[in-house]
């Protein structure tokens, strides 16, 4: 059994030759699986303007998935703070949080999630990163019964004291979410260089709060799991083909298979492993062997994964293969 609470993050990824809507729906289905086989909890993130994700209208998401399952924990992986006024924010999830009580989190980053000319389309004020902090304390405040705006207060929202996440990448991340005494999740599955340096000092420097008396870290793990070794290593060089479209290309022109795969052979291709540096991928016993040692090298509290698989039901049958490895079902 793994030692620590296992978690899925789910981009909502609109695979090759498939719709928005397949894709939506293969959210829900593993988000059944998660919850039957014994998951914590599914988040979803926050992007705009990516053809191959569709997890851009978050609250929205969670609330059809929730519609649709019955105790699994859901949330946002993160809401992209600056984007946004606290207030909507607090509405929509207060709103989620009224009709799905003690179900719903909400963690909150402060990237755009996107490139700049969408910045722009956003309406985003290209300073607004600099307020995060207060932006979280504000968001909190209507969260709570103690709105820190007189006179306005979120209905729905106000009481519902929904749980919020710190989400980073770096030092800044860590000791925010220190100073407020918030939960505190790495995205290790992409940007892991900070890992253990950031957790470090989050640990140190955690002060308690109403919400979190102890520090709480989730940490996040790109996992491949197959019934065949073989398998698994056909998967994973897929998704390092995704990366590189991702890296390198541009919307007006798709990288082929034959140009990602010729880029994978030249020295981009360490930035594309550097990437996925904690990248489980393999057998069931494999990953979980790897996800063990993972949670001691990043001193973790929780373990979310990015199933990194190419199809939903090749991403299904991961969560499903992991689920069983880990034993997910006796700790549930």
């Amino acid at each position: 059994m793994l030692s620590v609470p296992l978690s899925v993050l789910d981009l909502a990824i609109v695979d090759r030759g498939q719709t928005v809507g397949a894709s939506l729906q293969g959210s829900v289905r593993l988000a059944q699986l998660a919850e039957q086989a014994g998951y914590r909890r599914v988040w979803y993130a926050e992007h705009h303007n990516f053809s191959s994700i569709a997890s851009s209208a978050t609250a929205v998401l969670i609330a059809h998935v929730a519609a649709n399952t019955s105790r699994i924990r859901l949330g946002a992986g993160g809401v992209m703070l600056p984007n946004h006024a606290p207030l909507v924010i607090a509405e929509q999830f207060g709103t989620l949080a009224s009709l799905h009580p003690d179900r719903i989190d909400l963690g909150l980053g402060r990237a755009p999630g996107t490139d700049p000319v969408t910045v722009r389309a956003l309406r985003r004020d290209p300073n607004a990163a600099d307020t995060f902090p207060q932006d979280v304390l504000e968001l909190q405040g209507y969260l709570s019964d103690e709105s820190r705006v007189p006179g306005v207060q979120a209905i729905p929202g106000r009481g519902t004291n929904v749980p919020l996440y710190i989400l980073g990448s770096s030092l800044f991340g860590a000791q925010l979410a220190a100073k407020l005494g918030l939960p505190y999740a790495f995205a290790s599955h992409f940007a892991p260089a900070a890992l253990q340096q950031a957790v470090a000092v989050y640990r140190e420097r955690f002060e308690p709060s109403e919400q979190l008396g102890e520090p709480y870290v989730i940490a996040a793990v790109n996992v491949i799991a197959a019934d065949t070794e073989e398998e698994a290593q056909e998967q994973l060089h897929v998704a390092r083909r995704t990366r590189v479209r991702v890296l390198f290309g541009r919307r007006d022109r798709k990288i082929t298979d034959d140009e990602a795969d010729e880029i994978l052979r030249g020295p981009h291709a360490a930035h594309v492993d550097e990437m996925m540096t904690y990248t489980a991928a393999g057998t069931p016993d494999h990953v979980a062997e790897y996800l063990e040692k993972f949670v001691e090298h990043a001193g973790a509290d929780e373990l979310i994964v990015a199933f990194q698989s190419p199809t939903v039901d090749a991403r299904l049958r991961s969560a499903e293969l992991v689920a069983d490895a880990v034993r997910l079902s006796a700790q549930a």
